[in-house]
C-alpha cells in the first residue's frame, strides 16, 4: 500500500513540475511585474506601484475594450453553440464512413496554419474579393459591401475555427444517451419538441457546459484574428496588451492588462458554472 502511494506520488511529479514552469510560475511573475515602476534601461523598475492598475480602471478607453472583448466573446460562444449543436447530433448519429466524414470536415479549420486561414478571410472580405463579386453578380448588392477590418468578419472567422471544440463536448454527450430512450418516449405520446426539451437538451448539458467555458476562453484570448481581420479599426484587449509589451515596451501596463482580463475571464466563468450547476439541480427529479 505504502509503495502504491509513493508510485503515485513519482507519477504526479512531471505533471506538477510543467504546471508550476509553464503556469504558476509565468502568472507569478505576471502578477509581480503589474506592480512594478515602468523602467527606463529595463522593461520594469525595482519599486512596486499601484499606478498601473490606478490608470487602468480610470481610464474608460481600457474599460470599453475590456467590454468588447468580453461582448464579442460571448457572441461567439453563442454562434458556436447554435452552429454546433445540430452538427453535433447528425455526428452522435452517424455510423460508418459517412461519421468519419463529419469528423474531418469539423476538424478541417484546425488542419490550417492561423496566418493561412485569416489570409484566406482577408481575400474573400476584400472589396473585389470573390464574396463582393458574387453579391453583386447577383444583384443583391449595387457597391461593394467594406467586409474587412469589421467586428462582424471576426466574429464568423473566430466561429469557424472555433466550432470543433463546441462540437466534439457535445456530441460525447449525446452520444452516451440511449436510443431506446427516446424510442419510449416517443412511443408515450411525446412530441420530437418535447423530447428534446425534456430529455435532449437536460442530458446533453454536460457536454454544451464545458463547451462554451472552452469557447468563450478561447475566444476571449485570441490575438492573431483579431489583429489581421480587425485591425485599427476594430480594438480588442488582447491586442492592446500585445501593443504594450511589444510597440511601447511598457511590460508594468501590459501585465496589468492582462491579470484585468485573465480576472474577469475567470470571474464570468466562475458565475456562469454556478448558475448552471444551479440549473441543473432545479432540472434533476
Amino acid at each position: 500500500m505504502k509503495n502504491a502511494r509513493t508510485l503515485r506520488l513519482l507519477l504526479a511529479v512531471p505533471a506538477v513540475a510543467l504546471i508550476f514552469v509553464f503556469m504558476i510560475l509565468p502568472i507569478t511573475n505576471m502578477v509581480d511585474m503589474s506592480f512594478r515602476t515602468p523602467g527606463t534601461s529595463q522593461p520594469f523598475g525595482d519599486q512596486y506601484t499601484l499606478m498601473n492598475y490606478t490608470r487602468i480602471l480610470g481610464d474608460n478607453y481600457y474599460w470599453g475594450v475590456l467590454a468588447r472583448s468580453l461582448l464579442t466573446a460571448a457572441t461567439v460562444t453563442f454562434a458556436c453553440l447554435v452552429v454546433s449543436y445540430p452538427i453535433a447530433w447528425h455526428l452522435s448519429r452517424a455510423k460508418g464512413m459517412k461519421a468519419a466524414l463529419l469528423y474531418a470536415c469539423i476538424a478541417s479549420p484546425l488542419m490550417t496554419g492561423v496566418l493561412v486561414r485569416n489570409f484566406g478571410w482577408m481575400i474573400i472580405a476584400a472589396l473585389n474579393g470573390p464574396l463582393n463579386e458574387t453579391l453583386i453578380g447577383l444583384g443583391i448588392i449595387e457597391r461593394p459591401l467594406r467586409l474587412l477590418f469589421t467586428q462582424g468578419l471576426v466574429v464568423l472567422a473566430l466561429v469557424h475555427v472555433f466550432v470543433p471544440f463546441m462540437v466534439l463536448p457535445i456530441n460525447n454527450a449525446l452520444r452516451n444517451i440511449p436510443a431506446s430512450l427516446l424510442e419510449a418516449s416517443a412511443s408515450m405520446g411525446a412530441s420530437r419538441y418535447r423530447v428534446f426539451r425534456d430529455i435532449v437538451l437536460p442530458l446533453s448539458f454536460p457536454g454544451i457546459q464545458p463547451g462554451i467555458i472552452l469557447v468563450y476562453v478561447l475566444a476571449v484570448a485570441a490575438y492573431v484574428t483579431p489583429a489581421l481581420l480587425g485591425g485599427h479599426m476594430v480594438t480588442y484587449m488582447p491586442t492592446v496588451i500585445i501593443a504594450e509589451l511589444t510597440g511601447t515596451f511598457r511590460w508594468p501596463l501590459g501585465s496589468s492588462l492582462a491579470i484585468m482580463l485573465s480576472v474577469s475571464t475567470v470571474t464570468i466563468v466562475i458565475i456562469f458554472t454556478m448558475l448552471t450547476w444551479k440549473l441543473l439541480e432545479r432540472a434533476r427529479p
